[in-house]
């Protein structure tokens, strides 16, 4: 695809999932910037912020955990080359710790894809595994959603005892919920 085709999707998927009622209730969101062929999340980030909602963005730490800070605007972003990793977009402000995403209304996860069941495939790093570990360990359930193309709804991805459903995927045609989640 495109930058212009990111683009132009990144903005369906921002309206799709701004009609969701999880996150037109939402008072804080944890997100994600989206880097290479991802779905854009940019103007996801930009409306949500614009609607007074708290928007916290992920740090990679060097154990592939995620610590979080605040996203205020495209100047609060950084781009962050991780080792011999992808540079990804964090925020250039104060770091919340990687408790914070518990206070989180929503959770919009990055993923390959999302099978018929709710089961999100990762990129195998393990992050999101832990941030959904520590959700379960506070004891808050925050909706879980993954924003993704359409051809990456798919009838079947491999899935581990530890991995938990989301609740919803969002892809250009419409939402997909999982009411197992």
């Amino acid at each position: 695809m495109t930058d212009d085709d990111v683009g132009e999707t990144g903005r369906v998927l921002a309206r799709r999932a701004l009609d969701l009622p999880e996150l037109a209730h939402a008072r804080t969101v944890a997100a994600y910037v989206s880097v290479g062929s991802e779905p854009g999340t940019r103007a996801l980030l930009d409306t949500l912020r614009a609607r007074g909602v708290r928007v916290l963005l992920p740090a990679l730490l060097p154990d592939n955990d995620l610590d979080w800070g605040e996203y205020t605007g495209p100047d609060s972003l950084a781009r962050v080359q991780h080792g011999g990793k992808m540079a990804l977009f964090e925020p250039s402000g104060t770091r919340l710790g990687p408790d914070a995403v518990t206070a989180a209304d929503v959770v919009l996860l990055p993923g390959l894809a999302v099978d018929a069941r709710g089961m999100r495939l990762g990129r195998g790093g393990g992050s999101y595994d832990r941030v959904l570990a520590r959700l379960d360990r506070a004891g808050v359930r925050p909706r879980l959603v993954v924003l993704l193309y359409d051809t990456e709804v798919v009838a079947r991805v491999p899935a581990e005892a530890h991995d938990k459903p989301v609740h919803a995927v969002v892809t250009p045609s419409g939402v997909r919920r999982f009411p197992g989640a």
